[in-house]
């Protein structure tokens, strides 16, 4: 991971906040995670329905997509650069076996435990360089080598299409926050044998808007029309391996 965001989260403090104050109840981040976790749990359900598969959660931290699949998986693994990320997912509860990565170097090993897997990715993407990103998806590809092996879902909280774009300025050249478009991810995927399957929007808002009624009441009614995905800030994409 890029330095700056390897270092925030390698403090107790950065920790403790990001878990219980980012996403403390009735937070933007908080709204969106309950809408991901009945998405991503009907997802599993639904895809896995023969054989319960084992879950691969890169970038794990505090262990948010791990304890949304509670009692879906057969077994959960969570890698992070963060041991203190992944203390404070085991003090939460989150039932998993725990793995430190290095931040660089070479692609870390997803444990051999076996095949149909699920592999998670949230709030990784947008956090980090394109050198991070392909080793992430390289690790999918590695847990994940044949389109029957199981699912990769990822997630982009900065969809370059959304409300959000509104908001970019540039100051020397640079984004002052990042972005990512639904043809990045999807070129993203491809280069390591991925082909999304699925994509949904969970927020049309941005955070500033999220305590506003009337915005949330529109949000809420333009989630419900087909392709309104397209413009989401969140998204997740479900993806398989190509034949």
């Amino acid at each position: 991971m890029t330095t700056d965001y390897t270092k925030a989260f390698q403090d107790a403090e950065a920790v403790e906040k990001y878990e219980t104050v980012t996403y403390a109840p009735d937070t933007y981040a908080s709204r969106i995670n309950e809408r991901q976790r009945a998405y991503l749990r009907g997802l599993v359900a639904r895809e896995f329905d023969d054989e319960p598969p084992v879950q691969h959660d890169f970038a794990c931290g505090t262990g948010r997509a791990i304890r949304t699949l509670h009692g879906l998986v057969r077994a959960a693994h969570g890698y992070d650069t963060s041991a203190e990320m992944m203390a404070k997912a085991a003090e939460v509860g989150s039932q998993a076996e725990f793995h430190r990565i290095a931040p660089d170097g070479p692609v870390p090993e997803p444990v051999p435990a076996g095949t149909p897997a699920v592999v998670t990715m949230f709030r990784l993407l947008l956090n980090v360089d394109d050198v991070v990103r392909d080793r992430a998806l390289a690790f999918a590809a590695k847990a994940l080598p044949t389109p029957e092996a199981g699912m990769l879902v990822v997630e982009n909280h900065g969809n370059a299409r959304s409300l959000r774009h509104l908001r970019a300025r540039r100051h020397h050249g640079q984004r002052w926050f990042a972005e990512l478009s639904h043809q990045q991810v999807g070129e993203l995927l491809g280069r390591h044998g991925f082909e999304v399957v699925e994509r949904r929007g969970f927020s049309m808002l941005t955070p500033s808007l999220h305590e506003h009624s009337l915005a949330r009441a529109a949000d809420a009614a333009a989630r419900r029309f087909p392709g309104s995905d397209r413009y989401a800030v969140n998204v997740l994409y479900a993806a398989r391996r190509m034949p």
